[in-house]
């Protein structure tokens, strides 16, 4: 059994990073991995496949809800953006805007909120430089600000459920790192990112409204994503209590920069367990959710923005790296030498 775990795990991690039919079909991958994981641990009974049937539910309509009032406010959102960017300082208007994308996000979701983005930088003068260090900027705090609830993203849907939590659990576990986080973030954004050379922004790019079939489509690709990450946790369970369990939360920490590459989701999914304490749990999430930034498929906002708007992996790994491995040492020191549990 542990065997065909362990190669189902090494599947899960590496295939979608060498196949680009896995990565285009990632869905109905995980879905028919985690099956074949719940098959192989034993696990998979009526219990789990109801448990997993309704555990993307509220994220799903969360993602449809907020897709379509998307669609059908694009056009107002459009002017309101151009209109608030005018009135406010260049500097505070972007500090503001990283704020508000990020602590929005566990609301409206991590997808919409990185559409607003898109919608937001399409709509200023920015040069390519500072237009990939503000997305990068901002989809940092959208990662981490999604987190907080389960209908933010797919990772804290997994977390949740996996915790067997309320509404409110990672909002009490990692809430004040993760305010933290997008305040720095809005601060590094108001330096870094410079005012564009003409007074009054513009329409740079022109943005198409998604139709309702692609809203559609997103939201039962998020269903079947989640159902499928939440099979696939419950069949590694007995992978975590083996490997994971007992290593020391820093070690955990660093482990966890992976996700810079691999969707963060499905790590959460492969390797937390209630089993665990509060210090191990946050430390595995901080980990990922901090390195989910640092790259383009770490995390599903960086793959939206940097798609719609045209940055390429070595545009995004130049800033988004260095950043965070800095916020990484950063948590580090604070959380484990200077505060440590």
């Amino acid at each position: 059994m542990m065997l065909a775990l362990i190669i189902i795990f090494l599947l899960v991690l590496f295939l979608p990073l060498v196949s680009t039919k896995i990565e285009k079909n990632l869905e109905l991958f995980l879905f028919v991995m985690g099956i074949s994981a719940a098959t192989f641990s034993g696990v998979f009974e009526s219990i789990l496949f109801v448990e997993a049937t309704i555990a993307p539910v509220k994220i799903s309509l969360a993602v449809l809800l907020a897709g379509l009032l998307f669609k059908w406010l694009h056009t107002p959102l459009k002017q309101g953006i151009v209109g608030i960017s005018q009135k406010l300082p260049f500097r505070l208007f972007i500090a503001l805007s990283v704020v508000l994308l990020g602590l929005l996000s566990s609301i409206i979701t991590a997808i919409i909120a990185a559409l607003v983005l898109v919608l937001m930088v399409s709509s200023l003068s920015l040069d390519k430089k500072a237009e990939i260090r503000f997305v990068i900027l901002a989809c940092f705090s959208i990662g981490l600000g999604a987190s907080l609830t389960p209908i933010g993203e797919p990772l804290s849907t997994i977390a949740i459920h996996k915790l067997k939590g309320d509404f409110f659990l990672l909002i009490q576990l990692i809430g004040p790192e993760v305010l933290a986080s997008i305040i720095i973030f809005a601060i590094v954004a108001a330096i870094m990112v410079p005012k564009p050379q003409s007074k009054q922004s513009i329409l740079k790019k022109e943005t198409n409204t998604e139709t309702y079939d692609e809203i559609i489509n997103r939201t039962l690709k998020i269903y079947f994503f989640v159902m499928g990450l939440t099979l696939l946790g419950a069949g590694f369970e007995p992978l975590i209590q083996e490997y994971f369990i007992g290593y020391p939360p820093e070690v955990l920490y660093w482990i966890n920069m992976i996700s810079a590459v691999l969707d963060n989701a499905t790590l959460t999914a492969t390797e937390i367990s209630p089993m665990m304490d509060d210090v191990t749990v946050r430390a595995i999430l901080l980990g990922l959710l901090i390195s989910g930034g640092m790259l383009i498929p770490g995390n599903i906002p960086n793959i939206i923005a940097a798609g719609k708007l045209e940055i390429t992996s070595k545009e995004w790994a130049k800033f988004g790296v260095p950043v965070g491995l800095i916020m990484m040492a950063v948590y580090y020191v604070v959380s484990f030498l200077i505060v440590p549990s």
